[in-house]
């Protein structure tokens, strides 16, 4: 194994050299460069572990190499679909109406006010959301991505009674999504009700940010490599 530690470390302070500082004053990370480093560790990992042949250390480097491969792409895939999904939803971040973040180098967050989404107490899509929606479905088209919809309530009434609403609502999405033609087998659906809060449910404020749909987005060729 000491044969591969150079290849690591090398292929680690590689994308560790390629962050570079935003406008914002924080380091903005090289996705791609990221993934190529993960994937190469968890190729050499696995390569290690089914090369059978006596040399494993070559199975080590052929899996590395094979895995910074992998990552790489995944990385600059989901670099592509993140710059699509904020060109495309510009005006909604600039009236809060929905937050994109990246959570991990494969995975993206859209989440959606439910009181620009839904009516109160409703499960409906607002017909004035559609537009923004229309946006989502094209990227998710475009990059052929995967989704889990998941919905959130307040605390405002039952426990059940929350937890059938935030699926009822996940489901709203998911299907019109699938009406705008996303296959319905890259998308699924989940409620989690009241029980992942952002803000305290003591104030009206706290309540409006708890009561949200959340869209995770990861790369088909994310799903495919695992």
């Amino acid at each position: 194994m000491k044969k591969i530690y150079p290849l690591l470390i090398c292929a680690a302070m590689t994308g560790c050299a390629t962050q570079s500082t935003g406008t914002n004053g924080q380091a903005d990370r090289n996705n791609t460069a990221l993934g190529a480093v993960m994937g190469a560790v968890a190729g050499a990992v696995i390569g290690g572990q089914l090369d059978d042949d006596g040399n494993r250390d070559r199975g080590v480097i052929a899996g590395a190499v094979i895995g910074a491969a992998a990552g790489a792409g995944i990385g600059n895939h989901m670099d592509k679909q993140e710059e699509a999904f904020r060109a495309a939803l510009e005006a909604e971040q600039r009236n809060s109406d929905i937050e994109i973040q990246r959570v991990k180098d494969d995975l993206l967050k859209l989440t959606f006010d439910n009181e620009v989404t839904f009516g109160f107490n409703e499960a409906s899509v607002k017909p004035s959301f559609t537009r923004s929606l229309n946006k989502v479905a094209g990227v998710l088209e475009k990059y052929d991505s995967t989704a889990r919809i998941i919905g959130h309530t307040d605390s405002t009434g039952s426990e059940s009674y929350n937890q059938a609403l935030s699926e009822r609502r996940a489901r709203a999405v998911k299907e019109y999504l699938v009406g705008e033609g996303v296959a319905d087998y890259r998308l699924s659906v989940e409620g989690r009700g009241e029980y992942e809060p952002r803000e305290s449910n003591a104030t009206e404020a706290g309540r409006a940010l708890n009561r949200r749909v959340e869209v995770f987005v990861s790369s088909s060729q994310s799903s495919r490599s695992r």
